[in-house]
């Protein structure tokens, strides 16, 4: 069984590259599933229930997220409801939404999809790592297949949390800082891992925005209104081959696609 995971999702550009892209990639890597993280969906900040729905009729069968999840407030009501989509499992008790999905690819096979928050130089959220402990032995009564977007800052906190689960899970794949790295790899226990899987938007940019808003900003450190920026449009995701019988993943390659403006 082959996963496609999107990077980062942002704005209208990288809206346009997911669904000009996905069916393609969908059929060069025979995908029986694609997760894709959408919080930044809604000009750059945050997911509708609209821009939601887009993604999934787009072919998108899991959407994961992170901070900024609850930027536009119509969202709650929404993801209270959506089991699509996710928010970080590590949230306090009674935040809206959930923190994961099993989702059926065929009538014998399953996947587990969770979502988890670091928390260096993120939000004060419970630990992740604990989370993950009460959260996999839970998830593994019902399938092997167990992939998580982690949702973080720090390199180093990734990589630590992908140790940590080595051989408990199918995939760790990292999000949140828009930039893709290159240390995919299958650690020994059969995880798949990848600090980063990067960012579906605007190439010419600085993490999706505008390049000159963001060097100002830097310069003055005052408030600034970000804007997408325009442009060609890049899509950065994974593939990961995995073997549903005992979850393990056997191969993972990065992925990168582009569009020309139009």
């Amino acid at each position: 069984m082959n996963i496609i995971f999107i990077g980062d999702i942002v704005g209208r550009p990288g809206r346009r590259a997911l669904k000009e892209i996905l069916p393609t990639l969908t059929d060069e890597y025979q995908a029986e599933l694609v997760i894709a993280n959408a919080e930044n969906v809604a000009g750059g900040n945050g997911v509708t229930p609209e821009l939601a729905e887009e993604l999934l009729d787009a072919g998108v069968d899991v959407l994961t997220s992170g901070n900024h999840i609850w930027d536009k407030k119509e969202i709650i009501p929404y993801i209270e409801n959506q089991e699509r989509l996710l928010r970080p499992a590590n949230y306090p008790p009674g935040t809206p939404g959930r923190g994961f999905t099993v989702f059926s690819v065929t009538r014998n096979t399953k996947v587990a999809v969770l979502n988890l928050s670091g928390r260096v130089f993120m939000g004060n959220l419970d630990c992740p790592f604990r989370m993950a402990d009460i959260l996999i032995e839970h998830l593994v009564q019902q399938t092997p297949v167990i992939i998580i977007d982690f949702h973080g800052e720090a390199t180093s906190e990734k990589q630590a949390f992908g140790w940590h689960v080595n051989g408990r899970v199918t995939a760790v794949l990292g999000t949140h800082t828009h930039v893709q790295t290159a240390d995919e790899r299958i650690l020994p226990g059969g995880t798949a891992y990848i600090t980063d899987v990067g960012m579906t938007g605007p190439r010419d940019s600085v993490l999706g925005i505008k390049t000159d808003v963001v060097i100002k900003k830097f310069q003055l450190q005052l408030p600034a209104r970000f804007e997408v920026a325009s442009g060609v449009v890049q899509l950065n995701a994974v593939a990961v081959g995995v073997n549903p019988a005992d979850g393990k993943a056997y191969f993972i390659r990065r992925i990168q696609r582009y569009l020309e403006p139009k």
